[in-house]
């Protein structure tokens, strides 16, 4: 079964943005302010407070060191925002394996902006993914919280959960070269025995190359998951010097606080969870699900596009996605030259629609790289894809793609029935036809089923029994976590739910004055919503 990132299965990857891709993207685009010079060090010994696990004292009172932020950046978005005043970052040291705390150790970043006016505590984000960048997308967030109560009332904390960006050891699974090469190949378009052969060999390579180039190998493949990122997270609670953490999760961020929620649900002070990822659909309910929220999406850009002057899908929405099809099906064959060397291939194609899905913003962008491509030009799909697949342009991959599917593996069974994984390609073109690419779909499993670990959890509705108030924030529109997983994960934890009638993936901090104002009110003062409220 595809696993929603790394494979280059079409269904795969439409999950993949789920949290990374656009909103880490346009957070860490939104950085302003001037330039400082680099803070100096300040060690910090707050913990330990709260109940510490057997065994795990040293990690619980350890000091923080928060200095220059420079020294952790991974990124040319990073370089850019970790430059701004006002930021600190730090490393925190936590077990390998929770199991022997005597054992290996590893790091992660943080990254801080600290409250400016009578502090309630730290307001711990996470963007998603797995495996975006929380450094990146608390350094982005700062323009949006500078001048109201969250950034009076709260040191704004981002964290790079284990495997990923400043985090140390980093998941580590392709090379630049070999991300390119992947994505030239169209093998999802291939259903034929020989094709699904050779996607195989190919997903296990990958799984075996995880293992060889990530340090500490299966040890660290088998303690990446959500599981362990929320054992981190209580250890970062304690070190901050919280009692009690105050978490904001989007898309997968919600799986890794509804963990938490239950792992220590006496250790919460609030949780806004927007976008949430259904906790108890498996990987084909997911597949199918995301399939239904992109075809919603795509049918109404298409609706847009035909009241645009020129729209390149033409003035008749019914037809949209035919004429789609048509002009990207022949990318299969014949992909187009770009001047930069590369070709544009049927899946950049469809991967650019699918990034565009995701904000309107990225509408009239998809419009225009459509329009070059009836010129046999693909520069604009391109840029697209490339956000997608958070590749720079000096060639360099984030390894978001390498985590995304290492999370998943160990966060969910494999899928390994092909007559399973068939019938949920099948329901995922029926529901998004315009990713339909006209050929038999392939039952090949994807890396997770050549995985070299187990599992370490399931989906399965949360039980946390003694959980404050809660806030679920779902947009009814949004097309990689639909709706309805928002009103299953509000209903589990019996948690406030705020609907958001709109087209985009999550909403909290982007400009909605209704959905700010209620988030804003409950973090800060514990206010929720009235029952049934929408933005």
């Amino acid at each position: 079964m595809p696993n929603l990132a790394c494979s280059r299965s079409r269904a795969l990857r439409v999950a993949a943005l789920s949290a990374s891709g656009l909103l880490a993207f346009t957070l860490a685009a939104c950085t302003s302010g001037g330039q400082a010079g680099p803070p100096s060090p300040q060690t910090e010994s707050l913990g330990p407070v709260g109940p510490v696990p057997n065994g795990l004292d040293k990690f619980y009172s350890q000091s923080l060191t928060w200095g220059d932020c420079a020294p952790y950046a991974t990124s040319a978005d990073a370089r850019s925002s970790f430059g701004e005043k006002d930021l600190q970052c730090a490393r925190l040291t936590v077990p390998l394996d929770y199991t022997k705390p005597t054992g290996t150790t590893i790091t992660l970043g943080l990254l801080r902006r600290k409250a400016t006016g009578d502090r309630i505590g730290s307001l711990v984000i996470n963007p998603g993914g797995p495996g975006a960048s929380g450094m990146e997308s608390a350094a982005g967030l700062v323009p949006q919280i500078a001048g109201n109560a969250l950034g009076q009332r709260f040191d704004l904390v981002g964290f790079d959960p284990r495997g990923i960006g400043a985090s140390q050891p980093e998941v580590k699974c392709l090379t630049d070269a070999e991300r390119d090469q992947q994505r030239t190949e169209n093998l999802d378009t291939d259903g034929t025995p020989a094709g699904v052969a050779k996607e195989e060999a190919e997903q296990k390579d990958f799984a075996a190359k995880c293992a060889q180039r990530t340090q500490y190998g299966d040890a660290m493949l088998a303690n990446i998951g959500t599981r362990d990122v929320a054992k981190d997270m209580d250890v970062m609670r304690s070190a901050l010097g919280d009692k009690k953490l105050t978490y904001l999760g989007y898309s997968y961020g919600t799986r890794i606080g509804s963990t938490y929620a239950e792992d220590f649900p006496g250790n919460v002070r609030a949780l806004v969870l927007d976008g949430a990822v259904d906790p108890q659909q498996d990987a084909v309910q997911s597949l199918v699900a995301q399939g239904q929220g992109f075809g919603k999406a795509f049918d109404q850009f298409a609706t847009w596009c035909a009241a645009q002057q020129a729209c390149a899908l033409g003035s008749d929405a019914g037809a949209a996605v035919k004429n789609f099809q048509n002009l990207v099906r022949p990318l299969i064959d014949f992909p187009v030259q770009l001047a930069d060397g590369r070709k544009l291939s049927y899946d950049d194609a469809s991967i650019a629609a699918v990034q565009a899905l995701y904000q309107q913003q990225l509408w009239q962008p998809l419009n225009t790289g459509l329009t070059e491509l009836t010129r046999q030009r693909g520069e604009t799909l391109m840029k697209l894809a490339d956000l997608y697949n958070e590749r720079d342009g000096q060639g360099h991959y984030a390894t978001t793609q390498d985590v995304f599917t290492a999370v998943r593996c160990v966060d969910d069974p494999p899928v390994t029935d092909q007559k399973v994984i068939l019938q949920g390609q099948k329901e995922y073109e029926q529901a998004a036809p315009f990713l339909n690419d006209g050929r038999a779909p392939s039952d090949a499993r994807d890396a997770c089923a050549f995985w070299p670990v187990p599992n370490t959890t399931k989906p399965h509705e949360p039980n946390a029994p003694g959980l404050p108030p809660t806030l679920v924030i779902s947009t009814t529109n949004d097309p990689a976590t639909p709706y309805q997983a928002g009103v299953n994960l509000a209903k589990a934890l019996k948690s406030s739910l705020l609907t958001f009638n709109g087209t985009q993936h999550t909403v909290f901090l982007q400009g909605n004055a209704c959905v700010d104002k209620a988030g804003t009110d409950y973090l800060v003062d514990g206010t929720l919503p009235a029952v049934g409220a929408r933005c």
